[in-house]
């Protein structure tokens, strides 16, 4: 996330809607998304979704680390430099991605809210997915949030990315998760893991 705020190339969508914010308000990028990702765990109420560990800490870990790893990383300087930074950003966050959905400790807010939409209106993954992002992205762009390349690059390469690493990093056998568990790009074939988190799911 630090990485491509660095490269100044353009964020994913919820990351512009988040910079947008913090424009705004004075708060830190990583107190914003922690705020957001907070306020996003009240709309699971009406959707009866519940969150585990790993929901809990997605609010609190990334909004921490955001923070510490902007405060140590310097803005690059060159086009070569950032959109090398750039794409270290997108395949490190395909990683990440695969690594804390396969630990099977519940989704992040933000997958949560897509899955629970999904489950309460019938609506495929495909099209839930993009709504929200799309809606983030518009917000986002009307707070003079950041877009670009990145964020096209980001769109495109995150949902192979994460699906390369899930079925590598995702924790065997049943584990007790307290809500679904999804992936950014549920729609293709994934790990295991995925089919029971959207059974429910056209």
């Amino acid at each position: 996330m630090a990485l491509q705020i660095r490269a100044a190339l353009g964020l994913d969508p919820w990351d512009v809607f988040h910079q947008g914010l913090a424009r705004h308000t004075g708060l830190s990028f990583g107190t914003v998304t922690m705020v957001v990702g907070a306020a996003v765990l009240l709309l699971w109420i009406p959707l009866r979704q519940w969150p585990g560990l790993g929901t809990v800490s997605n609010v609190f870990v990334i909004g921490l680390s955001v923070n510490a790893a902007l405060s140590l990383l310097p803005a690059p300087h060159g086009l070569p430099l950032r959109l090398a930074v750039l794409a270290s950003a997108i395949v490190l966050n395909g990683l990440a991605g695969g690594l804390y959905i396969g630990a099977r400790f519940g989704p992040g807010p933000r997958d949560g809210l897509m899955t629970g939409l999904c489950r309460r209106t019938g609506r495929s993954v495909r099209l839930v997915r993009a709504s929200i992002e799309l809606t983030v992205l518009g917000a986002g762009l009307l707070l003079g949030g950041s877009v670009g390349i990145g964020t096209v690059a980001y769109a495109l390469g995150i949902g192979p990315l994460v699906q390369f690493f899930l079925p590598l990093l995702t924790v065997p056998g049943p584990v007790a998760v307290p809500g679904p568990v999804a992936a950014p790009e549920a729609d293709t074939p994934a790990a295991p893991v995925l089919a029971s988190a959207l059974v429910d799911c056209p």
